[in-house]
Protein backbone atom coordinates (compact mmCIF):
# COMPACT_ATOMS: atom_id res chain seq x y z
CA UNK A 1 0.00 0.00 0.00
CA UNK A 2 1.47 2.86 -1.31
CA UNK A 3 2.31 5.47 1.68
CA UNK A 4 0.73 9.26 1.50
CA UNK A 5 2.58 12.07 1.72
CA UNK A 6 1.53 13.95 4.50
CA UNK A 7 -0.30 17.53 3.76
CA UNK A 8 0.77 19.02 6.55
CA UNK A 9 4.06 21.21 5.23
CA UNK A 10 6.65 20.49 8.43
CA UNK A 11 8.33 23.34 10.68
CA UNK A 12 11.00 24.59 7.86
CA UNK A 13 14.71 25.21 8.98
CA UNK A 14 13.74 28.38 7.28
CA UNK A 15 11.43 29.39 10.10
CA UNK A 16 14.08 28.29 12.40
CA UNK A 17 16.34 30.69 10.61
CA UNK A 18 14.29 33.26 10.47
CA UNK A 19 13.64 33.02 14.43
CA UNK A 20 17.03 32.96 14.73
CA UNK A 21 17.96 35.94 12.52
CA UNK A 22 15.05 37.31 14.59
CA UNK A 23 16.56 37.02 17.82
CA UNK A 24 19.85 37.76 16.43
CA UNK A 25 18.53 41.03 14.90
CA UNK A 26 17.26 41.77 18.16
CA UNK A 27 20.31 40.98 20.39
CA UNK A 28 22.32 43.45 17.72
CA UNK A 29 19.96 46.19 18.30
CA UNK A 30 20.35 46.13 22.02
CA UNK A 31 24.27 45.87 22.27
CA UNK A 32 23.90 48.28 19.93
CA UNK A 33 21.82 50.57 21.84
CA UNK A 34 23.64 49.88 24.88
CA UNK A 35 27.21 50.93 23.10
CA UNK A 36 26.09 54.42 23.33
CA UNK A 37 26.74 57.00 25.84
CA UNK A 38 24.86 57.42 29.28
CA UNK A 39 23.43 60.52 29.38
CA UNK A 40 23.25 62.38 33.04
CA UNK A 41 20.75 64.53 34.47
CA UNK A 42 21.40 67.72 32.49
CA UNK A 43 21.03 65.47 29.47
CA UNK A 44 25.00 65.79 28.74
CA UNK A 45 27.04 62.33 28.38
CA UNK A 46 28.74 61.30 31.33
CA UNK A 47 32.05 61.53 32.19
CA UNK A 48 33.71 58.36 33.47
CA UNK A 49 35.89 58.60 37.39
CA UNK A 50 39.28 57.62 35.78
CA UNK A 51 38.54 60.15 32.52
CA UNK A 52 37.91 63.06 35.18
CA UNK A 53 40.92 61.86 36.99
CA UNK A 54 43.13 62.05 33.96
CA UNK A 55 41.71 65.51 32.71
CA UNK A 56 42.54 66.75 36.42
CA UNK A 57 45.73 65.49 36.55
CA UNK A 58 46.41 67.13 33.44
CA UNK A 59 45.14 70.54 34.46
CA UNK A 60 47.71 69.89 37.73
CA UNK A 61 50.36 69.49 35.07
CA UNK A 62 49.37 72.78 33.17
CA UNK A 63 49.66 74.87 35.85
CA UNK A 64 52.82 73.44 37.28
CA UNK A 65 54.57 74.35 34.33
CA UNK A 66 52.76 77.56 34.30
CA UNK A 67 53.77 78.56 37.83
CA UNK A 68 57.59 77.09 37.46
CA UNK A 69 58.03 79.73 34.64
CA UNK A 70 57.32 82.60 36.97
CA UNK A 71 58.24 80.52 40.42
CA UNK A 72 61.49 77.97 39.77
CA UNK A 73 61.70 78.04 43.37
CA UNK A 74 58.73 76.01 43.61
CA UNK A 75 59.76 72.20 43.58
CA UNK A 76 62.61 72.93 45.75
CA UNK A 77 59.82 74.61 48.50
CA UNK A 78 56.98 71.48 47.74
CA UNK A 79 60.07 69.34 48.99
CA UNK A 80 61.01 71.36 51.72
CA UNK A 81 57.30 71.07 53.16
CA UNK A 82 56.71 67.23 52.11
CA UNK A 83 60.17 66.28 54.11
CA UNK A 84 59.17 68.63 56.96
CA UNK A 85 55.95 67.62 57.78
CA UNK A 86 56.67 63.73 56.51
CA UNK A 87 59.79 63.87 59.42
CA UNK A 88 57.68 65.85 62.22
CA UNK A 89 55.46 62.33 61.93
CA UNK A 90 57.90 59.91 62.01
CA UNK A 91 59.54 61.58 64.93
CA UNK A 92 55.65 60.96 66.19
CA UNK A 93 55.46 57.95 65.43
CA UNK A 94 58.87 56.82 66.99
CA UNK A 95 57.68 58.44 70.42
CA UNK A 96 54.93 55.93 69.86
CA UNK A 97 57.22 53.30 69.28
CA UNK A 98 55.79 52.19 66.34
CA UNK A 99 58.02 54.28 62.99
CA UNK A 100 57.06 51.65 60.21
CA UNK A 101 53.50 51.89 61.08
CA UNK A 102 53.38 55.74 60.48
CA UNK A 103 55.34 55.68 56.96
CA UNK A 104 52.14 55.39 55.11
CA UNK A 105 50.52 58.40 57.30
CA UNK A 106 53.90 60.52 56.79
CA UNK A 107 53.87 59.99 53.28
CA UNK A 108 50.17 61.17 52.54
CA UNK A 109 50.60 64.17 54.82
CA UNK A 110 54.07 65.07 53.42
CA UNK A 111 52.15 65.23 49.53
CA UNK A 112 49.40 66.75 51.18
CA UNK A 113 51.47 69.38 52.54
CA UNK A 114 53.24 69.81 49.01
CA UNK A 115 50.19 70.17 47.12
CA UNK A 116 49.02 73.02 49.19
CA UNK A 117 51.72 74.63 48.96
CA UNK A 118 51.47 74.45 45.40
CA UNK A 119 48.10 75.68 44.78
CA UNK A 120 49.11 78.66 47.11
CA UNK A 121 52.18 79.93 44.88
CA UNK A 122 50.07 78.79 41.59
CA UNK A 123 47.32 81.08 43.32
CA UNK A 124 49.80 83.88 43.82
CA UNK A 125 51.82 83.66 40.62
CA UNK A 126 47.91 84.12 38.76
CA UNK A 127 47.50 87.29 40.64
CA UNK A 128 51.09 89.05 39.94
CA UNK A 129 50.95 88.19 36.15
CA UNK A 130 47.23 89.81 35.68
CA UNK A 131 47.33 92.69 38.44
CA UNK A 132 46.95 95.70 36.85
CA UNK A 133 45.35 94.88 33.14
CA UNK A 134 42.43 95.43 32.00
CA UNK A 135 39.34 93.00 33.12
CA UNK A 136 41.65 92.23 35.86
CA UNK A 137 38.82 92.21 38.33
CA UNK A 138 35.68 90.53 35.99
CA UNK A 139 38.38 87.42 35.56
CA UNK A 140 38.60 86.92 39.76
CA UNK A 141 34.90 87.28 39.84
CA UNK A 142 33.72 85.07 37.07
CA UNK A 143 36.26 82.24 39.36
CA UNK A 144 34.80 82.41 42.59
CA UNK A 145 33.34 79.51 43.74
CA UNK A 146 29.34 79.54 44.60
CA UNK A 147 26.29 81.10 42.84
CA UNK A 148 27.56 84.59 41.62
CA UNK A 149 25.84 85.54 38.86
CA UNK A 150 28.82 88.23 37.56
CA UNK A 151 27.77 90.57 34.55
CA UNK A 152 31.04 92.10 33.21
CA UNK A 153 31.85 95.93 31.97
CA UNK A 154 28.05 97.03 32.71
CA UNK A 155 29.55 100.69 32.40
CA UNK A 156 33.43 101.94 31.49
CA UNK A 157 35.47 104.63 29.82
CA UNK A 158 37.33 104.89 26.80
CA UNK A 159 40.72 104.42 29.28
CA UNK A 160 39.51 100.61 30.23
CA UNK A 161 37.99 101.54 33.49
CA UNK A 162 35.01 99.07 34.24
CA UNK A 163 32.56 98.62 36.33
CA UNK A 164 31.24 94.45 37.03
CA UNK A 165 28.01 93.78 38.22
CA UNK A 166 27.58 90.67 40.21
CA UNK A 167 24.14 89.29 41.88
CA UNK A 168 24.71 87.07 45.15
CA UNK A 169 22.94 86.00 48.30
CA UNK A 170 24.32 89.60 49.84
CA UNK A 171 22.46 91.47 46.84
CA UNK A 172 23.90 93.16 44.30
CA UNK A 173 27.63 94.37 44.43
CA UNK A 174 29.23 96.52 41.57
CA UNK A 175 33.03 96.08 41.14
CA UNK A 176 35.35 98.83 39.58
CA UNK A 177 38.38 99.01 38.55
CA UNK A 178 40.25 101.72 37.02
CA UNK A 179 41.34 105.28 38.11
CA UNK A 180 38.79 106.23 41.01
CA UNK A 181 38.27 109.51 39.96
CA UNK A 182 36.88 108.01 36.86
CA UNK A 183 34.93 104.99 38.10
CA UNK A 184 33.28 107.20 40.89
CA UNK A 185 30.43 108.50 38.82
CA UNK A 186 29.99 105.47 37.15
CA UNK A 187 29.20 103.39 40.52
CA UNK A 188 26.83 106.66 40.95
CA UNK A 189 24.99 106.53 37.22
CA UNK A 190 24.97 102.26 38.00
CA UNK A 191 23.23 102.47 41.55
CA UNK A 192 20.67 105.18 40.19
CA UNK A 193 20.01 102.88 36.99
CA UNK A 194 19.39 99.54 39.07
CA UNK A 195 17.88 101.05 42.08
CA UNK A 196 14.78 101.22 39.97
CA UNK A 197 14.93 97.49 39.41
CA UNK A 198 15.87 95.93 42.74
CA UNK A 199 13.77 97.81 45.46
CA UNK A 200 15.20 97.56 49.05
CA UNK A 201 18.08 95.13 47.88
CA UNK A 202 21.06 95.86 49.84
CA UNK A 203 23.80 97.43 46.55
CA UNK A 204 27.60 96.95 47.53
CA UNK A 205 30.10 99.02 46.04
CA UNK A 206 33.97 98.08 45.47
CA UNK A 207 36.81 99.50 44.23
CA UNK A 208 39.75 97.48 43.47
CA UNK A 209 42.72 99.04 44.24
CA UNK A 210 45.97 99.13 46.53
CA UNK A 211 44.75 102.90 47.67
CA UNK A 212 42.87 103.67 50.98
CA UNK A 213 39.23 102.38 51.12
CA UNK A 214 39.82 99.85 48.17
CA UNK A 215 40.88 96.15 47.89
CA UNK A 216 43.47 94.44 46.40
CA UNK A 217 42.89 92.11 43.94
CA UNK A 218 44.36 89.13 45.34
CA UNK A 219 41.48 89.61 48.40
CA UNK A 220 38.83 90.83 45.71
CA UNK A 221 37.10 87.28 46.21
CA UNK A 222 37.30 86.52 50.24
CA UNK A 223 35.97 89.85 50.83
CA UNK A 224 33.10 89.36 48.24
CA UNK A 225 32.52 86.38 49.72
CA UNK A 226 32.36 87.51 52.93
CA UNK A 227 29.67 89.98 52.89
CA UNK A 228 26.33 89.05 54.54
CA UNK A 229 23.92 86.78 53.01
CA UNK A 230 20.57 88.91 52.97
CA UNK A 231 18.87 86.93 50.49
CA UNK A 232 17.66 83.11 50.06
CA UNK A 233 18.01 81.22 46.50
CA UNK A 234 14.37 82.16 45.74
CA UNK A 235 14.86 85.85 46.05
CA UNK A 236 17.78 85.74 43.83
CA UNK A 237 16.42 83.81 41.32
CA UNK A 238 13.66 86.42 41.31
CA UNK A 239 15.51 88.98 41.49
CA UNK A 240 17.84 87.76 38.30
CA UNK A 241 14.99 88.09 36.35
CA UNK A 242 14.42 91.50 36.88
CA UNK A 243 17.84 91.99 36.17
CA UNK A 244 17.84 90.63 33.36
CA UNK A 245 15.87 93.11 31.74
CA UNK A 246 18.63 95.69 32.12
CA UNK A 247 20.99 93.92 29.99
CA UNK A 248 24.72 93.01 30.19
CA UNK A 249 27.75 94.22 29.21
CA UNK A 250 27.39 97.30 27.16
CA UNK A 251 31.00 98.02 26.35
CA UNK A 252 33.91 95.90 24.57
CA UNK A 253 36.16 95.44 27.77
CA UNK A 254 37.91 91.90 27.85
CA UNK A 255 36.24 88.98 29.89
CA UNK A 256 39.34 88.47 31.57
CA UNK A 257 42.90 89.06 31.28
CA UNK A 258 44.42 85.29 30.51
CA UNK A 259 48.51 85.87 29.94
CA UNK A 260 49.96 83.13 28.19
CA UNK A 261 46.34 82.24 26.53
CA UNK A 262 43.53 80.10 28.16
CA UNK A 263 45.68 77.91 30.31
CA UNK A 264 46.14 81.32 32.96
CA UNK A 265 42.57 80.64 33.42
CA UNK A 266 42.81 76.43 34.40
CA UNK A 267 46.01 77.28 36.61
CA UNK A 268 44.38 80.01 38.54
CA UNK A 269 40.64 78.76 38.96
CA UNK A 270 41.88 75.32 39.43
CA UNK A 271 44.13 76.08 42.30
CA UNK A 272 41.59 78.18 43.95
CA UNK A 273 38.89 75.62 43.97
CA UNK A 274 41.29 73.06 45.34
Amino acid sequence: MARSKPTDTPAPATSKGKGAVASGGKSTGSKASGAGQKLGKDGKPKVGRWKKFTTSLGQIKQAYKLTYKNDPKLPWIMLIAFVVVAAVVELVAILFGAPLLFIPIAILLGLLAALIVFSRRAQGSAYRQVEGQPGAAAWVLEGMRGDWRVSSGVAGTAQLDAVHRVLGRPGIILVAEGQPQRVRPLIAQEKRRIAKVVGDTPIYDITVGDGEGQVPLKKLSSHVMKLPRNLDGAEVNSLGKRMNALGGARMPIPGGPMPGGRQMSVSQRQMRRR
